[in-house]
């Protein structure tokens, strides 16, 4: 990675470099002299690169790749630019705005850094043990969605998540509410319980049945992700990766052998990742 960049804004201060990332941003929008691609752009056809780069910025953290998060992180940062132009545009806010929101909010939920509400008020000595801080933030958060609207505890979930990370968190808002689990014991018997039921629905064919408990069966096993303080979406991209590493391993001893999948029985099958399992 180039640890010299040729931007006039790299030596200046922090205000500076987003003074001149705003400033850009005009400029690739402006639409007499713009960019053509970036003039185009609205915020629905922007999500889905915003998905891509955070994606791709945990990515490179779960890689241990230091060497080019700054410039992960920089292009996350560039989809926050690029909303605030868009909305900017149409009157509706600006990257002031949402950065004032965002001090605002994180002044209030940080009570014991900032005990008089104010941001430049008096340090106080480190205090309060993290799980104590862990409840207090989800208190003010449930505070803050009640001030918010009264539709409904999930009401404000995100459609858009990813199916194991709206689980999570339509589950943790439940139990926030009081429903769930006293015991992992509980949850275990309930991952039992649904692998029973998708097995009925397997052996007498029902298609229909099968599609419903298996999400069932996916659910239950997020939440006992949940009680086991796991985060499912990154022990499952941990299983990916394990599996891809050994899957690459029985490639190449394949290819040694001048050998293929193709044609091998089971039981040659089993050897074989056994095999690539013994790393």
């Amino acid at each position: 990675m180039n640890d010299h960049p040729t931007a006039e804004s790299s030596l200046n201060s922090p205000a500076t470099v987003v003074e001149d990332l705003l400033y850009l941003m005009a400029r690739l929008r402006d639409p007499d002299n713009g960019c053509p691609w970036d003039c185009e752009q609205d915020f629905q056809s922007i999500a889905p690169h915003t998905l891509e780069e955070c994606f791709e910025l945990v990515d490179t953290i779960e890689r241990g790749d230091f060497d080019h998060l700054r410039e992960e992180l920089g292009d996350v940062l560039f989809q926050v630019i690029f909303y605030c132009q868009m909305a900017q545009e149409q009157q509706r806010f600006d990257f002031q705005q949402v950065g004032g929101l965002l001090l605002e909010k994180l002044v209030r939920r940080h009570p014991h850094v900032f005990p008089d509400g104010t941001l430049r008020g008096e340090p106080v000595a480190m205090q309060g043990d993290p799980a104590d801080i862990v409840e207090s933030w989800e208190l003010i958060k449930q505070q803050e969605r009640q001030d918010k609207a009264r539709h409904g505890i999930l009401a404000d979930i995100p459609l858009a998540l990813p199916a194991l990370i709206r689980a999570k968190k339509l589950q943790k808002r439940a139990a926030g509410a009081g429903f769930d689990w006293r015991a992992i014991s509980g949850v275990l018997d309930k991952v039992r319980e649904e692998t029973e039921e998708l097995q009925q629905d397997i052996n007498s064919g029902n298609t229909e049945g099968i599609a419903e408990e298996l999400g069932d069966l996916l659910f239950s096993v997020v939440n006992l992700a949940r009680h086991l303080e796991l985060d499912p979406e990154t022990v499952l991209r941990g299983a990916n990766r394990k599996f891809e590493h050994r899957f690459k391993r029985m490639e190449a001893r394949l290819a040694a052998d001048s050998n293929s999948f193709a044609g091998m029985s089971e039981e040659e099958l089993e050897q074989l990742w056994q095999y690539a399992k013994l790393d």
